[in-house]
């Protein structure tokens, strides 16, 4: 067993913290609970012609209020444009041309945002103490001195701000607590 610093210990155990209550809310989420839409004009997953489903992209610009979207769309967010998308910043290659791409069915979907989750944490463990602390660099553009924890603590709390905030997973939620 790797033995880790105090900074990559703690933030690691949160890490784990955020993931589990994560994964246990998405427990058992059904393909309509996935894409249901609350209202109309939910940001969703949506199949293309070619059968394969894709993200509705994100609005440009500061957009208020927020739009609703679906659990779906909610955890490729989280998964494909977050954690993945920060693999950049650990000198990943983009995995597809295509971002947007994402399953259509619940239980790909929380896989795929598992192995996201999976790949953002190792990388995040392989950086240590030290280099936690450091700015990201140039690689990260007007954001590049700003430190890996920052970046680490902010993307891991994400789920626990965002998913619950979706007005479908809130109603998911509430539906499944009852």
């Amino acid at each position: 067993m790797t033995s880790h610093g105090p900074i990559t210990r703690d933030l690691l155990q949160t890490f784990e913290d955020v993931r589990s209550r994560t994964f246990a809310r998405l427990d058992g989420l059904t393909d309509a609970e996935y894409l249901w839409e609350p209202v109309a004009f939910c940001m969703t997953l949506r199949p293309a012609a070619d059968g394969m489903f894709r993200a509705d992209p994100r609005p440009a610009g500061e957009v208020r209020p927020a739009p609703f979207t679906t659990i779906g769309w909610r955890i490729w967010h989280i998964g494909a444009d977050c954690l993945r998308g920060y693999g950049r910043f650990f000198g990943d290659d983009p995995q597809s041309d295509d971002r947007h791409l994402w399953p259509g069915t619940a239980s790909e979907g929380v896989q795929e945002l598992a192995n996201d989750w999976s790949r953002f944490r190792n990388h995040v463990e392989s950086l240590g103490d030290d280099r936690l602390l450091q700015p990201i660099g140039p690689i990260a553009g007007d954001y590049g001195h700003e430190s890996y924890l920052l970046l680490a603590s902010t993307r891991w709390t994400k789920p626990l701000t965002t998913v619950p905030n979706s007005a479908s997973f809130v109603i998911y939620t509430f539906m499944a607590s009852t």
